[in-house]
């Protein structure tokens, strides 16, 4: 019997890597994708463009324009010279945020009063606006501290000191590229998958499997396995890539994020050959793996909070086995998460994977004939 499916995995491996174009669309698009999401998906910002409207001139005015100049997080486009100019400045996206002094703001910090700044911000990308204004504020904190201690006022009577567990520097990337493992994996393991089947009844040789001493469960095995070998290579790559290109920390167990990988790549296997096994043309097989990806993604947490989706919607997320890797993937590279806390997300996966793979088994017998 073994003998017979490692010949039907060795003529899948043959036919999905019979050519040049077939190798290069399995390996490398994946590794493509790595790269820009892993650089354009972040919630941080960098050198956001502002202008100064500094309508005191004094010292402390000074002062704090030099903090925002010397911040890393943004980059000065333009210095106001009159009110007017502020308008066209923000309406045609030359800044996102413009910072304007009060006229008595240095006499103002000199006689311990307090003192006005205002931060006009674009708000038409909400999330960016109030990234920026967070920005704004830290400067503005950390130059109110230090004038505070030059000149002996007295401090505020508590203030606040954040840290962020496993993620010190609070970097998006860190929480997005563990997700890439999960999704890309996804990707290459569907596209192999939901194709073997249909790609065979197009070119007119699934008939000849049927002739062959191949039992459907054998001929279910063989068309798996190279789904699986493809996936679990890719899912290293990208773990590899993850960790010593984008310098994502991997703090947890290899063996726990290894068995949350098989376990969805079973899965996912499951649903490829489930829609492999419905298509009779690779178009229809290529539809109906796209139709399936776009929600999982969606649905799966990989950039919008699932608490904040509605309580309907959530409740379909539980049959999205990329919902439950996700939280294996980042539980064990940020927060080294051991297996009896992920053994909650890991059961799940698996009652998946055997539904899909019993649902592929069922159909496959049942289409063959």
């Amino acid at each position: 019997m073994w003998q017979r499916i490692l010949a039907l995995v060795v003529k899948e491996f043959l036919s999905l890597f019979k050519d040049k174009k077939s190798r290069m669309a399995t390996i490398v698009p994946p590794l493509i994708q790595l790269l820009v999401f892993g650089y354009a998906a972040s919630f941080d910002l960098n050198n956001v463009p502002y202008a100064v409207y500094d309508r005191d001139q004094g010292a402390a005015g000074r002062e704090l324009v030099a903090a925002f100049s010397g911040s890393p997080s943004f980059d000065l486009q333009h210095i106001v010279q009159q009110q007017g100019e502020i308008t066209g400045l923000l309406d045609n996206r030359e800044v996102l945020l413009v910072l304007q002094l009060e006229p008595r703001f240095s006499e103002k910090l000199a006689a311990g009063e307090p003192a006005a700044v205002q931060v006009l911000v674009d708000g038409r990308n909400s999330n960016t606006a109030q990234i920026a204004v967070n920005y704004a504020s830290t400067v503005i904190s950390d130059f109110n501290q230090q004038w505070m201690a030059r000149h002996g006022l007295s401090a505020p009577p508590a203030h606040l000191v954040s840290h962020a567990w496993f993620n010190p520097n609070l970097e998006s990337r860190w929480f997005f590229i563990p997700g890439l493992v999960g999704l890309l994996t996804l990707v290459v393991t569907m596209v192999v998958t939901s194709l073997s089947v249909a790609r065979e009844r197009e070119q007119g040789t699934f008939d000849q499997l049927l002739v062959t001493p191949l039992r459907p469960f054998e001929i279910l095995i063989g068309k798996a396995t190279p789904g699986f070998v493809v996936g679990m290579v890719e899912g290293s790559v990208v773990i590899l890539v993850a960790q010593f290109w984008f310098g994502v920390p991997l703090v947890g167990q290899l063996v726990v994020l290894y068995l949350g990988l098989v376990l969805f790549l079973l899965a996912a296997i499951g649903i490829g050959l489930a829609i492999s096994s419905l298509a009779v043309t690779l178009q229809q097989a290529l539809l109906g793996g796209f139709l399936f990806m776009v929600p999982a993604v969606i649905l799966s947490g990989f950039a919008t909070p699932i608490a904040n989706m509605p309580d309907a919607v959530q409740m379909l997320t539980l049959l999205d086995p990329l919902r439950y890797f996700l939280v294996v993937l980042r539980g064990v590279f940020l927060q080294g998460t051991p297996l009896s806390v992920l053994v909650h997300e890991l059961w799940p996966l698996a009652l998946i994977a055997l539904f899909t793979l019993s649902a592929a088994a069922w159909l496959f017998r049942h289409r063959m004939y």
